[in-house]
């Protein structure tokens, strides 16, 4: 009597796949997903940079001559950038602008308001990775990245047999995970049904992650 043709156990294999990649996607999901729910919101908040305003003070006489007057405080201050604005608007009233920040001295009492913007910690590499645009290295990583995800996608698809498998509670979850998207577009009518509104916020976008 012949001998049973054995089966070949690929699901060990799938499933020793699905765990690399899936450790080997940890760090760029952080990043895609991080800055996807950053840019999300790009209506309510800039994704890229944070508003601050501090109170600082000086010590010692300022020069009488403005520009002389707005180095010494910025050197005092600790602030490297050279003033590329300097308005001596009254004796108690001296504006300097320098890179991203706005000062407002008092000469008289050395009080100095400092306003201005800060880039946000990770998050807005983050942006600027994920809005790819002119990264050729990069696209080939993002690329990488996604034939990975699909990878995930589909061998999550086989990767368990029988009732929790594909045939049955993972079927019906995979089918729940596809009419979210679909319903979505067809409630709301599509791309054209919003057609007014996308674009301000399309337009936005490149411009809150351009490199500075």
């Amino acid at each position: 009597m012949p001998e049973p043709r054995r089966r070949i156990a690929w699901r060990p294999v799938v499933r020793n796949l699905h765990r690399d990649a899936g450790y080997l996607a940890v760090g760029l999901t952080l990043v895609y997903a991080a800055s996807g729910l950053a840019v999300n919101h790009i209506a309510d908040w800039d994704p890229n940079f944070q508003s601050y305003r501090a109170v600082r003070q000086l010590t010692g006489t300022l020069p009488a001559e403005p520009d002389a007057a707005a180095r010494a405080a910025l050197t005092q201050l600790g602030i490297a950038e050279a003033p590329s604005e300097v308005h001596w608007w009254a004796a108690d009233q001296l504006e300097i602008v320098a890179g991203a920040r706005h000062l407002t001295v008092n000469p008289e009492t050395g009080r100095v308001v400092e306003e201005g913007r800060k880039p946000r910690f990770l998050l807005r590499f983050a942006n600027w990775l994920h809005l790819n645009r002119g990264k050729k290295s990069w696209t080939l990583i993002a690329d990488l990245y996604a034939g990975g995800l699909l990878f995930l996608a589909f061998s999550g698809l086989f990767m368990l047999p029988g009732k929790n498998g594909l045939r049955g509670r993972g079927g019906v979850l995979v089918a729940l995970g596809i009419a979210v998207p679909v319903l979505y577009v067809v409630l709301s009518g599509g791309p054209e049904a919003h057609s007014g509104t996308a674009a301000p916020a399309e337009r936005m976008v490149p411009q809150a992650v351009s490199p500075r």
